[in-house]
């Protein structure tokens, strides 16, 4: 391990002109500069791309008080790869909100009836799907997010890898429950309910939407021709021309297996403004989760 006592140069950036940062302050701050700046370049399965002396600098602190706090780097980097693990997840959910309102204003006439319906939530799926699987494939930080997986794997058994799992483990089990928060508010605002015969749940069919967006982004990473496959045809009861990505038709395959319309859902005007009115007001949890994003 580097010891990094010795290196000269007193305070640097905010530190020289402001109150002194108390321990957590300067932790913190020092975390977020590296975070940001392994969002900006990706994450290697290791950080030797990580300048120390740059994090010191971006994130405006003491260089003292970085040493107090690591008294060697690989203690940094150690505390550095457990903030990624709880925080490495790309934020794209205002843009898919913009998204869904875009396309039910275009089709309001398609709520009307339960055929129209369908094409209105295929439509849905169809663009959200091809939407995050585009923004997640040009995202470093979600790149962060896979290589983080072989950076955690890679490491030796010990505490480090236990409290790196357990963070990885807490931050799936809450975006998927984000995501599933999404999808039964979307099905029910538009009719949907979960198949009663399946006996499952959203969050069952989280994972499932998850893996799929997942796996097709790991793969298009090698293999570009994912990124520009289109089926010449349409799924069943989808409108319009053919182009359905091989995102959208993993999405929309799962829809149909998990859900299908809610014989109680009555349609009418005051069904039609709700929905409306709901999306002005913003309908997704928090995180990135929506049909199509994962």
């Amino acid at each position: 391990m580097q010891d990094m006592a010795g290196t000269a140069g007193g305070p640097t950036g905010l530190a020289r002109r402001g109150r002194r940062l108390s321990d957590r302050e300067t932790g913190q701050r020092m975390l977020d500069a590296a975070v940001a700046m392994v969002n900006r370049t990706g994450l290697t399965v290791s950080l030797d791309h990580i300048s120390f002396e740059e994090v010191i600098r971006d994130a405006g602190v003491s260089r003292s008080a970085v040493y107090r706090r690591w008294p060697h780097k690989d203690l940094f980097f150690g505390d550095l790869v457990k903030e990624l693990a709880r925080t490495a997840t790309p934020d794209i959910e205002q843009a898919e909100l913009e998204l869904i309102r875009q396309v039910v204003n275009e089709h309001l006439d398609w709520t009307r009836t339960p055929e129209l319906r369908r094409m209105l939530l295929m439509e849905l799926i169809q663009r959200l799907a091809l939407f995050d699987f585009q923004a997640l494939y040009g995202s470093a930080q979600w790149r962060t997010y896979v290589a983080l997986h072989a950076t955690f794997l890679s490491l030796a058994d010990g505490e480090l890898r236990e409290e790196v799992g357990a963070a990885l483990a807490q931050s799936e089990r809450e975006h998927l429950a984000r995501v599933a928060a999404a999808w039964e508010l979307l099905s029910g605002l538009f009719g949907y309910r979960l198949r009663p015969e399946l006996g499952a749940s959203f969050e069952t069919l989280a994972m499932l939407l998850d893996a799929t967006m997942r796996g097709l982004v790991v793969m298009a990473l090698s293999m570009a021709e994912v990124t520009s496959y289109r089926a010449g045809g349409n799924p069943p009861g989808a409108a319009g021309p053919g182009g359905w990505s091989l995102a959208a038709l993993g999405g929309v395959s799962l829809a149909d297996t998990f859900l299908e319309p809610d014989p109680a859902a009555e349609w009418d005007d005051e069904r039609v403004a709700t929905l409306t009115r709901v999306l002005a007001e913003g309908i997704l949890p928090a995180d990135r989760g929506s049909p199509g994003r994962d």
